[in-house]
């Protein structure tokens, strides 16, 4: 398993620094309902740390009896970071929870065992203010219509490819158990992903851009 863990860091190390550079409407505001609506879809999609851990989202709750109630409570925590950034509201170390989030998801789903319900739904809502927090940046300064379509973009996105992910699992793969070989090693590679991302602000902190 540690071999496919330093595997998926190595690869995704490649493509990870271009991934989170690009934004939904390229940085630029929306102003309409369509473009609220494209900029939500777009955005959990384009940053590739947040992609990765809707799918721990995922790849946890297939093997809970409830497979809704984890990626549901994610998405709630989503739109209320976001609420939080309109409010000018600041949560500190934000970038390091996120990435921190990612690894951990990760870990838990190449872990192999499953969760309590209450415990996963209740992180996944914590972490899921601070990825929504970082999601809200795009929407500053937006009227109420787009930022109501944005909300609803980027939390239909993240339900439907966090739901997706459970059902793969289940009928695609036939994983019947969370100790199945599937889903740990696509949480090596989400954990993978976080590994790259804590990499690349270590070194931003030791070799700042001057």
């Amino acid at each position: 398993m540690t071999r496919y863990f330093a595997l998926a860091a190595a690869m995704i190390l490649t493509t990870a620094t271009a991934a989170s550079a690009h934004h939904p409407l390229g940085g630029m505001t929306p102003t309409s309902f369509t473009e609220g609506f494209l900029s939500g879809l777009g955005h959990p999609v384009i940053g590739f740390d947040h992609l990765a851990f809707v799918i721990a989202v995922g790849l946890i709750a297939a093997f809970h009896r409830n497979r809704v109630l984890m990626p549901a409570a994610f998405v709630a925590g989503t739109v209320g970071g976001a609420v939080l950034t309109l409010a000018a509201v600041t949560l500190p170390v934000a970038e390091l929870v996120i990435t921190g989030s990612v690894i951990a998801g990760g870990a838990v789903a190449m872990r192999g065992r499953v969760t309590d319900l209450r415990m996963a739904g209740g992180l996944a809502a914590g972490a899921g203010l601070f990825h929504g927090w970082a999601y809200g940046a795009t929407i500053v300064g937006a009227e109420t219509t787009p930022i109501l379509a944005y909300l609803a973009g980027f939390g239909l996105v993240q339900m439907t490819i966090a739901i997706g992910v459970a059902m793969l699992v289940h009928t695609v793969w036939k994983a019947l158990d969370a100790e199945a070989l599937q889903p740990r090693l696509a949480g090596a590679v989400v954990a993978g992903v976080g590994v790259t991302y804590m990499v690349e602000i270590v070194e931003g902190v030791i070799f700042p851009v001057m």
